[in-house]
């Protein structure tokens, strides 16, 4: 049997109980690529009317930026930009960037975060809706590389002709970025 805290409440802990659960969190953390490369396989079966799969469309992206030269944190936001359709549809940008944030730099978490907000450009205005409400930043220094995100990688990854890269590729980049010691969130500049 496993050692379980002594508290039932978190105030009663002592320190022994939370190094007790650091430990832990750090053990089960080990496991968080193969949890994400499993998140991201029951994308190909989920939401239908597109011509791929959601799990056809993130390799297709990732590839895209793998394609154009982007670097590993990139290819792996790429990968990761809807991992979050399947618990959070209408929000499933920002939980792909929390997923990511405390392994990659603050200007990919930041473009996953803003993505969806980005990719309203395309259809929006269908609905009533602002296509140009990514304007009010653009003033932020990774405006642009957003725009290029979604216009060169994420829009355009819905061609059931491209030959995509396998997930396989993709793999050992996952394992690296999730190996990683994690940046303390408490520090990361989420608005930067």
């Amino acid at each position: 049997m496993s050692r379980i805290v002594s508290f039932r409440q978190m105030k009663d802990g002592t320190k022994e109980d939370y190094e007790l659960l650091d430990e832990s969190e750090k053990v089960y953390a080990l496991g968080l690529a193969d949890r994400v490369l499993e998140a991201l396989g029951k994308l190909d079966h989920s939401l239908e009317g597109y011509p791929l799969s959601r799990l056809g469309h993130s390799l297709q992206c990732a590839t895209r930026a793998l394609r154009d030269n982007a670097d590993e944190e990139m290819v792996v936001g790429a990968l990761l930009h809807d991992i979050g359709d399947e618990l959070a549809p209408y929000n499933h940008a920002e939980l792909a960037a929390s997923i990511i944030r405390p392994y990659v730099r603050p200007e990919v978490y930041w473009i996953v975060h803003h993505h969806g907000l980005f990719q309203n450009y395309y259809y929006v205005h269908h609905f009533g809706g602002d296509r140009y409400a990514r304007e009010k930043l653009r003033d932020h220094p990774w405006y642009e590389t957003t725009v290029h995100f979604c216009a060169a990688w994420d829009q355009s990854s819905f061609d059931p002709d491209y030959a995509s890269e396998p997930l396989e590729t993709f793999e050992p980049m996952v394992r690296r970025i999730f190996a990683r010691k994690p940046h303390d969130p408490r520090y990361t500049a989420v608005g930067a």
